[in-house]
């Protein structure tokens, strides 16, 4: 399985996760940060957990280009 969390708050919208991986990822129109499609809430960390393992190079890139390291991403 893998888990990506994005700590939404701290996003500056610099759009390299979405240029990364855009399937997971997306700009909100709204206030221009990132918002991580799917994901559940909690307490500012927006996290999905996915069967798909083919989602795990993309969001490992993403995390990696963002800027303020706000995207984790782990297998369990």
């Amino acid at each position: 399985m893998v888990v990506v969390t994005l700590q939404r708050d701290k996003c500056i919208g610099c759009n390299y996760c979405v240029e990364m991986a855009p399937e997971q990822f997306a700009m909100s129109k709204k206030d221009g940060k990132s918002v991580l499609l799917h994901s559940k809430d909690k307490k500012g960390f927006y996290t999905i957990k996915s069967h798909d393992e083919g989602i795990f190079d993309t969001c490992e890139q993403a995390s990696k280009a963002c800027p303020v390291k706000i995207i984790s991403v782990k297998r369990t």
